[in-house]
């Protein structure tokens, strides 16, 4: 009895295994199907899911390809080659400087006696911002100023003298000589008097200042820094190969790498007219507008620019097949499937650009490739969606008058 029952088990076994094997023949050796349907297994097979395409061997048609198995036309779903056009990215990292940036230095040596502003105030061009002693400077002035008045008035007194005759002609030029020389006294203490006090150049935000009343300062000493930031500007650099590529009013996506989700708009604003021998890298200048007043001069910020490249052909991402000598598709020409190998450079909106013979409007398999050999004979169909589609895009016939 045991004996029957392990002759039972074996042979159920033996029938798995052929079962197995005539499936495995009817999905991968389309070529099989003529024999399986006639041996009667059409039936079995379509309960399992499996479609027999009926035709006739090379020996018996004669009309396959030289090298490839004769079989009945596969059934696949196609989509067009389509032709978009590449975008290089290219991403940096660059240094935020102020639009315009001052620093606070004294014309003249002297003990600082008074300060106008505190740190972090915004300045208008022409504000005092500091004050060195000048008393000696304003001692001057007065002088200059008596010695211009009595001059006048000596000038004056021999003009009333010529029209008598007492004052000579000699006379006249030196007391008009003299008031030339106290206006220009006068205006060189003027100027003296000017360099004791530190003015803001431009309009923007003082800095921090670094120096305190009764502090002795010089034409070395930095008392601070104002720095127009209503604009930021961005000193990156760019790979030598972008030359020629990029130019001032361009686009930019910036961002803070403080605040990466920050995403702020910017643009060229000047390429430097020369490449970095050492680095091979391009010097590039962008501008971002800085209305609300977050950002600071010295942030480092993240730059992406996307450039317009070459026009190539898109296919269907399903389309892309993977070989030993790596990605290729099936091209539908004449009815038969070409295997075509493609380089995969870059994806884009649901499509895949590739490098590769094809031509806008050919149509590669996306759907059925397992089925396919080279040469094969396709048959090809729309999918139930792109049907669907077609049909809602055809307008409805008028209804007769």
């Amino acid at each position: 009895m045991a004996g029957i029952m392990r002759g039972i088990a074996q042979a159920v076994l033996l029938l798995a295994i052929a079962g197995a094997a005539v499936v495995v023949w009817a999905l991968w050796i389309p070529a099989s199907h003529p024999w399986l349907e006639r041996a009667g297994l059409s039936g079995p097979l379509e309960r399992l899911g499996i479609v027999l395409e009926p035709g006739a061997s090379g020996a018996a048609a004669g009309g396959g390809r030289a090298g490839a198995f004769a079989r009945g036309a596969a059934s696949v779903v196609t989509s067009p080659v389509e032709q978009a056009e590449r975008f290089d990215r290219v991403e940096a990292i660059g240094t935020g400087e102020a639009l315009r940036s001052v620093e606070l230095l004294p014309e003249v040596s002297g003990r600082l006696s008074a300060l106008h502003v505190a740190s972090g105030e915004r300045v208008t061009a022409g504000t005092v911002i500091a004050r060195l002693d000048d008393a000696a400077e304003r001692i001057a002035l007065d002088r200059a100023q008596i010695l211009l008045e009595e001059a006048r008035n000596t000038a004056a007194r021999l003009e009333r003298l010529q029209s008598t005759g007492t004052a000579t002609e000699v006379q006249i030029r030196e007391a008009s000589l003299s008031v030339r020389t106290a206006e220009l006294g006068l205006r060189q203490a003027e100027f003296d008097l000017a360099r004791r006090q530190i003015v803001a150049p431009i309009d923007g935000w003082i800095g921090i200042l670094r120096a305190e009343i009764g502090a002795q300062v010089g034409p070395s000493t930095v008392l601070g820094r104002i720095d127009d930031r209503s604009k930021i500007l961005v000193d990156f650099s760019l790979p030598e190969r972008l030359v020629g590529r990029v130019g001032p009013g361009d686009g930019l996506e910036i961002s803070p790498l403080a605040r990466p989700e920050s995403r702020l708009g910017g643009m060229v604003r000047a390429v430097d007219s020369r490449v970095d021998q050492v680095s091979r890298s391009l010097r590039v200048l962008a501008e971002i507008d800085n209305p609300d007043d977050t950002l600071r001069a010295g942030m480092a910020f993240n730059i992406a620019l996307t450039l317009p490249g070459e026009m190539l052909p898109a296919v269907d991402p399903l389309a892309i097949q993977w070989g030993n000598e790596g990605a290729f598709v099936w091209v539908v020409r004449e009815g038969r499937a070409l295997r075509e190998p493609v380089r995969i450079m870059q994806r884009s909106d649901g499509l895949v650009l590739v490098q590769a013979a094809l031509e806008p409007g050919e149509r590669v398999v996306r759907e059925g490739v397992q089925s396919l050999r080279e040469g094969a004979e396709v048959r090809e169909h729309q999918p139930p969606e792109d049907e669907a589609a077609a049909a809602a895009a055809t307008p409805e016939p008028s209804p007769r008058g």
